[in-house]
């Protein structure tokens, strides 16, 4: 992170969390099997005018049945496996230091094992387009643009009627919804901070159903001075998630909906100039989830970005 951004009073820092932590919480990985999570990572909140390119793949395994606050028997879920891999390309212009568009392509090639109507397994590979997003960024509030408001909107381009899959395990949702968030940041004599927030909120139903709304918020510590040759940078998020239950006919309100609090450790790496490697896995620290779904034990994310 650039040292330009200072923020040297930690009860601002202090009230910041608390005002985050005391909101209502949201989406991480839907345990339904939807997307991965709303919030980007350190490296997606633009430090300075210009373009930049990201690569992304996220990975996770939802094999682990659910009910409430802890695990529960495998045959009290009909849906055994849901296994996905996420990959997106997202390009980020900051046109100007006050305003910026960001636009994330996502592919997704998802396994899912079920039980039919027979009592037999059954499954189905499916990899095709999802959801495009499509935001816009203003860092005019602040000099050194340390602070962000982030709108915009999710695209129906995902499909959503991929047979044996029910609506909650599609690859899109078939609606098109509201985004709104946010980020800050900041330096501590070598240590850098962060943290941000994105509401997601369907304007309407789709075929008889309407996903419910998600609100995902993180706070994250990193260490600047680490290596200074390849400029490693560990750092760690912690996160809270909530993802209202689905509405609509052809929804399934009793199995869908959750919290969740996750710890993030990461590393982020400045290969060459104008190159950066980070990963980082996510692991929960506790879920709740309604009725029954399949939850991932963890999810990892890597993310090659360039500055075009």
């Amino acid at each position: 992170m650039s040292k330009r951004f200072s923020y040297h009073n930690p009860v601002l820092i202090l009230v910041s969390i608390v005002i985050f932590f005391s909101s209502p919480i949201s989406l991480f990985a839907c345990a339904c099997g939807c997307n991965v999570f709303s919030v980007g990572g350190r490296w997606m909140m633009a430090t300075s005018a210009g373009l930049r390119a990201f690569i992304i793949y996220d990975y996770m395994n939802q094999y682990k049945n659910w009910n409430g606050w802890r695990s529960a028997a495998s045959d009290l879920n009909d849906d055994k496996t849901i296994r996905t891999n996420f990959y997106t390309l997202s390009m980020q212009d900051m046109v100007s230091r006050e305003w910026g568009v960001m636009l994330e392509i996502p592919a997704w090639n998802r396994y899912f094992q079920t039980t039919d109507d027979a009592g037999n397994l059954a499954s189905v590979i499916h990899t095709s387009l999802a959801d495009i997003r499509v935001l816009g960024m203003y860092t005019g509030i602040s000099e050194d643009m340390s602070t962000a408001i982030e709108f915009g909107l999710k695209l129906p381009t995902g499909p959503y009627n991929q047979s044996l899959m029910d609506r909650d395990t599609q690859i899109g949702t078939g609606t098109t919804d509201l985004l709104l968030g946010g980020y800050r940041m900041g330096d501590l004599n070598g240590w850098g901070w962060f943290s941000q927030a994105m509401w997601e909120h369907a304007f309407s139903s789709r075929d008889g159903y309407r996903p419910g709304d998600s609100f995902d918020i993180s706070v994250g510590v990193h260490y600047d001075n680490l290596m200074s040759t390849y400029k490693i940078v560990p750092m760690v998020q912690i996160a809270a998630s909530f993802r209202a239950s689905d509405s609509g006919p052809s929804s399934d309100p009793v199995n869908t909906g959750y919290e969740r609090f996750y710890i993030s450790p990461g590393v982020e790496a400045n290969l060459t100039q104008g190159v950066q490697l980070y990963a980082d896995v996510r692991i929960p620290l506790f879920t709740h989830v309604t009725g029954y779904q399949l939850v991932a034990p963890t999810l990892v994310e890597f993310t090659l970005g360039y500055n075009l």
